[in-house]
C-alpha cells in the first residue's frame, strides 16, 4: 500500500526542544523568516516549520512527512509518534459523532450546529488533510475548502441544522434561554444522524460536544429517543477532538453562506460579531428598511437590537441578554 500524503503536523515542544530545533533549522540552512505571532520559522524547499509563541509547533508543505519521522521524532521528541496516535491516545480512532455550533456568539445571521460521524479512516484522512478547528481557520474560503473535504470523505456522515434569524428568535420567545435552545439544536443533530446508523460502519461509541452550559444535565435532558441510547460525553474545548473540529466547519461554512444571502436580501453588508461594525449596520438597516427588518435578520434579545431601535438596554441578566 502507497503511504499516505501528509501536509501538516502540529505538536508542542517544551523550552528545550524548542531550541534544539531553532539550532537544527539554523544548521541545516533553513531561510529563517518572520512570522506573526512564532518565536522562530524556517523554510527550506516548500517545507514551513513554524514554532508559535503558544509553544505549538506547526509543520507544512511538501516533505512534512519526512521532516517529522527523520528529524523531528529522532532527534528532537526523542519518540515516534506519528502512525501512532491510537497506541498515544486511544479515542483517536474510536467512531464516535461530534457536534458543534457556529453564529452563537453574531448578532446578525442565524446560529448554526452541525453534526459529524467519524471513524479510523476519516480522522486519519482529516489529519493529514489539516482539518481543524473553525475558530483556528483565518479565512472563509479555507473553512470552505475544509467543509468540502469533510463532505466528500468516504465513511462520514454529516447533518446541519440551521436555526434562521425567525426562527431564533420565536425559539428564544418560548424557550427563553440560549443554553436551551443549543441543547435543542445539539440534540436535533445527533438524532439526525443515528437515523442513518446502518450507514456508520462500525457504530459510533459515543458523541462529543462543547460543554456550553453549567450543567451537563441540559443537553441529556433534551437528547431525543436514539440519542438517549449513546454515551454523551460534554467537555470544555472540545474542538481539540477531531469529530467537533469537524463539526465546527460545516457549521461555520454554513453560517458564513447564511449571512452572505441575507447581505444580499438585505443590500447591507452584515458583520460578523457583535462590535461596532454591527451597530452602524444594525442602525442603518433600522433608518432605510424599518425596525421589522432586524427580525429577518438578526437575533433580537442581543443587546445591539436595543440600540438599533434607540431603546434602553435592558439589564444583563444571564443569557436572556448576549453581553455585547
Amino acid at each position: 500500500m502507497a503511504e499516505r500524503a501528509l501536509n501538516s503536523y502540529t505538536c508542542k515542544l517544551t523550552e528545550d526542544q524548542a531550541a534544539q530545533l531553532e539550532a537544527h533549522l539554523l544548521s541545516h540552512n533553513y531561510e529563517m523568516r518572520t512570522v506573526p505571532h512564532t518565536r522562530f520559522a524556517g523554510h527550506r524547499e516548500k517545507l514551513n516549520v513554524n514554532f508559535y509563541t503558544s509553544g505549538k509547533l506547526l509543520v507544512q508543505g511538501k516533505g512534512t512527512r519526512d521532516f517529522v519521522e527523520f528529524v523531528l521524532e529522532p532527534e528532537i521528541l526523542k519518540e515516534a509518534r506519528l502512525g501512532y496516535e491510537a497506541e498515544i491516545d486511544p479515542d483517536f480512532i474510536r467512531p464516535r459523532l461530534g457536534v458543534d455550533e457556529s453564529g452563537k456568539g453574531d448578532f446578525f445571521g442565524p446560529l448554526v450546529v452541525a453534526g459529524v460521524y467519524v471513524n479510523e479512516a476519516v480522522v486519519r484522512h482529516w489529519q493529514e488533510q489539516g482539518i481543524k478547528d473553525s475558530k483556528r481557520v483565518t479565512s472563509d474560503k479555507r473553512v470552505a475548502e475544509l467543509a468540502k473535504i469533510i463532505r466528500e470523505t468516504p465513511g462520514c456522515l454529516c447533518t446541519v441544522v440551521p436555526i434562521g434569524p425567525e426562527t431564533y428568535n420565536r425559539m428564544h420567545g418560548k424557550m427563553r434561554t440560549v443554553n436551551k435552545m443549543l441543547a435543542w439544536g445539539h440534540a436535533r443533530v445527533i438524532e439526525n444522524l443515528l437515523e442513518r446508523g446502518s450507514e456508520m460502519k462500525p457504530p459510533p461509541e459515543r458523541a462529543i460536544s462543547d460543554q456550553f452550559a453549567r450543567s451537563k444535565s441540559t443537553v441529556a435532558d433534551a437528547l431525543m429517543e436514539l440519542g438517549r441510547e449513546l454515551e454523551l460525553i460534554q467537555r470544555h474545548k472540545a474542538e481539540e477532538d477531531l469529530a467537533v473540529a469537524g463539526a465546527s466547519i460545516l457549521a461555520r461554512d454554513v453560517f458564513v453562506q447564511k449571512m452572505a444571502e441575507l447581505s444580499e436580501k438585505t443590500g447591507v453588508l452584515l458583520p460578523k460579531g457583535g462590535g461596532k461594525p454591527v451597530d452602524v449596520a444594525a442602525k442603518k438597516l433600522v433608518e432605510t428598511q424599518g425596525a421589522a427588518v432586524l427580525g429577518q435578520v438578526a437575533k433580537l434579545h442581543f443587546r445591539n437590537a436595543a440600540r438599533a431601535l434607540g431603546e434602553p438596554e435592558p439589564p444583563r441578566t444571564g443569557d436572556l441578554w448576549k453581553k455585547k
